[in-house]
């Protein structure tokens, strides 16, 4: 392939690279990658992160690959071996923000810190020059001291070592001509302050990503801070070295389109799809991309394995147990309406800044509530009026006070040239992140399997026609974005998520369960309590150590009994007191595998017919690195836990050797249908080009969905335990149209008309039938 040629992205498998599992070590699994079927390893950021980072979303110095991962050498031996296998690459770039945890580690923020606006650097990072000093929230909460967090006592750990200042193993640079004194005399002299980590959150002077007072936003808006951050990306795309982009958080940026836009004309031939959540209804925006990053197909398919009929149930159940019916609608106001003015004060008060002509009290408590308010993470020309016009409308009526000040603001929202309305976007964005994804997705748990990255607690479950309609329209506009069923970010795995949508088909059974466990073991928070006990089935066995720290994670992101600010011991002893008793118990470990055992096949079946959905659907297919067997991973960092590849590869030898596996714990007919699957889209593409859906007949077809891709047919069972319940498919059946198939997984061949699906899917829960190309008449 001659230098700068790009192979076309058909599947990837997305590999955590980290400093425990680095670029050679990627390079090691081309040869499984190429026999999986992907076209493209799909790698985590490779540009120089925070030292010591597991995830490579701290970049520090965008002019280099991170040395620990192997640095530049390793990355070349990686595209090699990549080349070799006929693979390609597809890297993720963090746009948006830097890491600043460690400032020596960041070439630019060093330099910003000891020079202030005076640098050359200064332009590429988010910061508010109006105000004296550069605040950094790194010291220790000394609140037990006399005087408070800042008092004097508060830097008397600061020293003067080698030409820096230092606190404790934290290392800052000092100003040329400011030395002289005291370490406390040298720090009143520099452009920053450090100052309690308390203080970030309503003070700081910099925009960050999210609450992360580590990462500080970049300006890419500007073309030369853009063409800084970008340069080392590009060379390798321009060299034919990377096939594909995947950017990290747009709605971060101060004009996404503009900056896709450039970035598009940098890369004019590069698959590029944008980390965009989308809510339910919302439409990608014009933008020159390929698509997201698919957690809009993530919903629709698992939303598809969901029984819709089951919602009323669990309202009930979730109401019974916690005392109370929520709302999911004011759950999300309050929740975004206190991170907007708790984590995010200091983004408020400069936005409040920007409109002189309204007292700050009152521009801030609009503000606030306009962000509480926005219906989706951000609003884009044209359809950003109608989400502004319909966050005004809810705003007036929950603070009909605040009616001239919400007009006031408004009009300034409403023109593009005015800088509130560039930058209101980038706050509605993180307050809805924050708000909902990491703090009502943990305080709702009515059924956990749909609190989940791009879709809604609030929705119960995808009708296959709806799914239908979705996919269809996907296919018309979007054919080439991704679709993914588990990601670094999803709050749970995909086969987690199809074990807990069995529950829907056992709501009185789970609600008999629950109660009882949540009455012999009770949490002061029980809606909590209630996410825990889903957790345990939906995972289990998993070890203890690994609940705790989730147990923990979840009920901080909550921030309801307890939070990462201000954790509260006794609480959390009770937490952790409920999850030992899960496996110290006796009686009770034995209850819970025995109830999670009665949720393994089906959610098998689960698990089997939303992969092959995925893989078949229109897009690009992604793999999470380990989804190819079963895998109960949970949040994050659990779900970047090592993969044992030699397992899998062997299983693959094993399959490759004619075996046809079990539906059985090894999870080896999963790893049947990744492969089968991914090899017959990268070998056949031809056979991928349409989308319609297979009508099914019979007694009982509400259980399976089909569609056809234009050459192949994908089955899939769904509502495993109803299907049982009524005794199986019955004369239940379906025409593939043509006179002869060969289903992909057994290599049985189907000549008749009509297809039982008692016969189809008599060994396994999917099928994938391939039509025989017709003999043309001599």
């Amino acid at each position: 392939m001659p230098t700068g040629a790009h192979r076309q992205v058909t599947a990837t498998y997305r590999v955590q690279v980290r400093p425990g599992f680095d670029l050679d070590a990627a390079a090691g699994l081309t040869d499984y990658l190429a026999r999986l079927g992907v076209t493209h390893l799909y790698s985590a950021p490779l540009l120089t992160a925070t030292p010591g980072s597991a995830h490579g979303y701290d970049v520090v110095d965008p002019r280099a690959v991170n040395p620990e991962l192997g640095g530049e050498a390793a990355r070349r031996r990686l595209v090699q071996a990549l080349h070799e296998a006929g693979l390609g690459l597809v890297v993720d770039i963090v746009p948006n923000h830097a890491g600043v945890a460690v400032p020596v580690a960041n070439p630019a923020w060093w330099d910003v810190l000891r020079r202030g606006r005076s640098s050359p650097y200064a332009r590429w990072f988010d910061i508010d020059w109006s105000r004296p000093r550069l605040l950094l929230p790194v010291l220790a909460d000394d609140a037990g001291r006399a005087g408070g967090p800042d008092a004097p006592d508060a830097l008397d750990d600061l020293k003067i070592a080698d030409g820096e200042l230092r606190y404790h193993e934290h290392r800052y640079p000092i100003a040329d001509g400011t030395d002289g004194g005291s370490p406390r005399d040298v720090h009143d002299r520099q452009h920053y302050e450090l100052v309690s980590w308390r203080r970030g959150d309503t003070e700081l002077g910099y925009r960050r990503f999210f609450a992360v007072s580590d990462l500080a936003g970049l300006r890419v808006e500007d073309p030369e801070v853009f063409d800084a951050t970008h340069a080392e990306v590009l060379r390798w795309v321009a060299a034919g070295e990377v096939d594909g982009i995947r950017v990290d958080h747009p709605d971060g940026l101060r004009d996404p389109a503009g900056y896709l836009a450039r970035l598009r004309a940098a890369a004019p031939e590069t698959w590029l799809v944008v980390e965009k959540i989308l809510e339910y209804g919302e439409e990608l925006p014009d933008w020159p991309v390929d698509g997201t990053t698919g957690y809009d197909a993530l919903a629709s398919v698992c939303g598809l394995f969901v029984d819709p009929a089951a919602a009323g149930d669990f309202t009930v159940l979730d109401t019974t147990v916690t005392g109370r019916p929520t709302s999911w609608p004011s759950l999300i106001h309050h929740c975004k309406r206190t991170v907007v003015t708790r984590l995010f004060a200091a983004e408020l008060n400069r936005l409040a800044r920007l409109v002189p002509e309204v007292a700050p009290e009152s521009a801030r408590a609009a503000l606030a509530e306009l962000a509480a308010c926005f219906p989706v993470y951000r609003g884009y020309p044209p359809h950003g009026a109608r989400h502004l016009a319909m966050a005004r409308s809810e705003a007036g009526r929950r603070r009909p006070d605040l009616t001239t000040t919400l007009d006031t603001v408004t009009a300034h929202l409403r023109d593009p040239d005015d800088e509130l309305a560039q930058r209101f976007p980038q706050l509605t964005g993180a307050v809805m992140a924050k708000g909902v994804e990491d703090t009502a997705y943990y305080r709702w748990n009515r059924f956990v399997a749909c609190n989940e990255v791009g879709g809604s607690p609030a929705r119960f479950g995808v009708p296959p026609a709806e799914f239908h309609r979705a996919t269809a329209a996907r296919h018309e506009r979007l054919p080439a974005g991704m679709t993914t069923l588990s990601t670094h970010d999803t709050k749970r795995g995909e086969d987690v998520r199809a074990r807990l949508a069995v529950l829907a088909e056992l709501p009185a059974d789970w609600a008999r369960r629950v109660r009882d466990w949540m009455a012999r073991v009770p949490l002061p928070d029980p809606s909590l309590a209630h996410l825990l006990w889903q957790t345990a089935v939906g995972a289990w066995p998993i070890e203890r150590d690994r609940l705790h720290a989730y147990a923990e994670k979840a009920a901080r992101e909550a921030a309801a009994s307890t939070s990462w600010s201000d954790p509260d011991p006794r609480f959390e002893h009770a937490l952790h007191h409920l999850v030992d008793r899960m496996y110290d118990d006796e009686t009770l470990h034995a209850e819970i595998t025995a109830f999670a055992d009665r949720l393994t096949r089906p959610g098998w079946s689960n698990s089997l017919g939303q992969k092959l959905v995925q893989l078949t659907m229109p897009g690009v297919p992604d793999t999470y690195q380990g989804t190819e067997l079963w895998e109960n991973s949970l949040v994050d960092p659990d779900n970047r836990r090592p993969v044992d590849f030699a397992v899998r590869r062997e299983l693959l030898d094993r399959l490759d050797a004619g075996w046809l596996p079990p539906v059985d714990a090894s999870g080896a007919v999963k790893l049947l249908v990744v492969s089968r699957t991914l090899r017959l889209r990268r070998d056949r593409p031809e056979l991928f080009t349409g989308y319609h859906p297979v009508p099914v007949h019979g007694p009982a077809a509400e259980h399976a969905v089909a569609f056809d891709r234009g050459g192949v047919l994908a089955v899939a069972t769904r509502l495993p335990v109803g299907l049982a319940r009524r005794g199986g498919w019955g004369r239940t059946w379906l025409s593939p149209s043509v006179n002869k198939v060969t289903e992909l997984f057994t290599g049985r061949v189907y000549s008749d008309e009509r297809v039982l699906l008692a016969e189809l899917l008599a060994d396994y829960p999917v099928a994938l039938l391939v039509r025989s190309k017709p003999v043309e008449a001599s």
